[in-house]
């Protein structure tokens, strides 16, 4: 039975950048290294790329190679160490797929989050009975236990908003996600309402570019953009697509995802007009 992939996590991205730091520092490629520890340079490879936590002897094998001492050793150990965890995780979330759970932790320990929409509202913002909706319309084949374990899943991910040092989140939404009528009048109604409450929120800015702004940068498709407090951590870039999950994280890539939602924070309506369209299409669906 193949061993299951270990997701990363934002510990597991640092310790894996500071070993490639601390390679790089040596002047050593991964064939060195691998001649030097007899740690095998696959295995290297995917330790630098956060596929996989070193063992403890390969990590002191690699300490000792680079000369790290006291207290970066130290550091380096303990982060090792709790590189694996993903502490947001409830147990049944085992059950979920595994590119989810991964995106879950990153978020849950994210400063800031950005995230642009094209057909649906974000899921931070989202109430219960929308995400039913949306969840069993986008799942048909999945069992009820399964949808509700997504809800589930949805509604306590959006705790991070409501901690007391919350996260700051940039919502934005093309106008065909509120037009949309999910789950019924009734459902999109509370929704609305939803909205416009999260829109007086200091740590919330929502924004909608109307069907007026015609063509726009965000048509191709949906993102999250999360940044961390550490600024060991580069930013991350979460695409969620039908043909599969994709995490970003190459500078090239955030940089012409920053760029696309500052081009779309342009063209969208400003954060007063979007609450005035929310209330005059909340009016519409009564």
């Amino acid at each position: 039975m193949p061993t299951k992939r270990q997701m990363p996590t934002v510990r597991l991205r640092r310790l894996a950048a500071e070993l490639r730091r601390l390679r790089k520092g040596a002047e050593l490629t991964r064939e060195h290294v691998s001649e030097q520890t007899g740690i095998n340079a696959a295995t290297l490879y995917r330790i630098e790329t956060a596929r996989v936590r070193p063992q403890q002897r390969t990590l002191i094998a690699l300490l000792n190679l680079y000369e790290v001492g006291d207290p970066q050793r130290g550091e380096i150990v303990a982060l090792s160490r709790g590189a694996g965890s993903q502490r947001w995780l409830r147990p049944y979330h085992s059950e979920l797929p595994e590119e989810y759970t991964a995106y879950i932790s990153f978020e849950a320990e994210a400063r800031a989050v950005r995230n642009y929409e094209s057909l649906f509202i974000p899921g931070l913002l989202q109430t219960e009975g929308y995400a039913r909706a949306v969840i069993k319309g986008v799942l048909p084949m999945a069992s009820t236990r399964e949808i509700e374990q997504r809800v589930q899943a949805r509604i306590e991910r959006q705790e991070v908003l409501a901690k007391p040092d919350p996260l700051n989140l940039w919502a934005i939404m093309d106008e065909a996600a509120l037009r949309r009528v999910v789950g019924g009048p009734e459902v999109m109604h509370e929704q609305m309402q939803r909205l416009m409450a999260s829109a007086t929120e200091p740590h919330m800015t929502i924004q909608v570019i109307p069907f007026g702004a015609g063509a726009h940068a965000g048509m191709p498709g949906s993102f999250v953009l999360m940044s961390f407090p550490e600024v060991e951590d580069p930013e991350i870039i979460y695409i969620d697509s039908m043909a599969g999950d994709l995490f970003l994280e190459a500078e090239a890539d955030v940089r012409r995802y920053g760029a696309i939602f500052d081009n779309l924070r342009a063209v969208a309506l400003s954060p007063d007009d979007t609450s005035n369209l929310i209330a005059t299409l909340t009016k519409e669906i009564q």
